[in-house]
């Protein structure tokens, strides 16, 4: 179950560098898979920057606190951080996008989180 717990803490800290990575340099395709899309020449340009800055920081610090800290210090970060994805939910669901991906991806990702957590505290 460690090995379990451990790489899939490692790959959900990735999957928000990834985002963080694609927010930056793909905002409109980044934008679009988020569920809502929008223009980054326009006034969405600050928003798509800091979705990114903020997936991003999430990312490393998620690894940091793995690699520096320990498991279950990373299991409380996904806790906290579980809210993020659970009001993603909400978002795209206010801003006209679909149930299939306010659900399917936003609500999904953050049950995955505090799966994630509940391995960690079991290491």
């Amino acid at each position: 179950m460690t090995v379990t717990a451990y790489t899939l803490a490692v790959l959900l800290d990735l999957f928000c560098l990834f985002l963080g990575y694609r927010f930056w340099f793909q905002p409109a395709p980044a934008a679009a898979g988020y569920g809502v899309p929008a223009d980054p020449r326009g006034d969405a340009r600050a928003y798509l920057s800091v979705k990114g800055l903020r997936d991003g920081t999430f990312g490393l610090l998620g690894l940091a606190l793995l690699a520096f800290v320990g498991a279950r210090a990373e299991a409380w970060f996904m806790v906290c951080v579980a809210l993020v994805p659970f009001l993603d939910t909400l978002i795209v669901l206010r801003n006209g996008g679909t149930k299939a991906v306010a659900f399917g991806i936003h609500f999904a990702t953050a049950c995955v989180v505090l799966i994630s957590a509940g391995l960690l505290f079991a290491v």
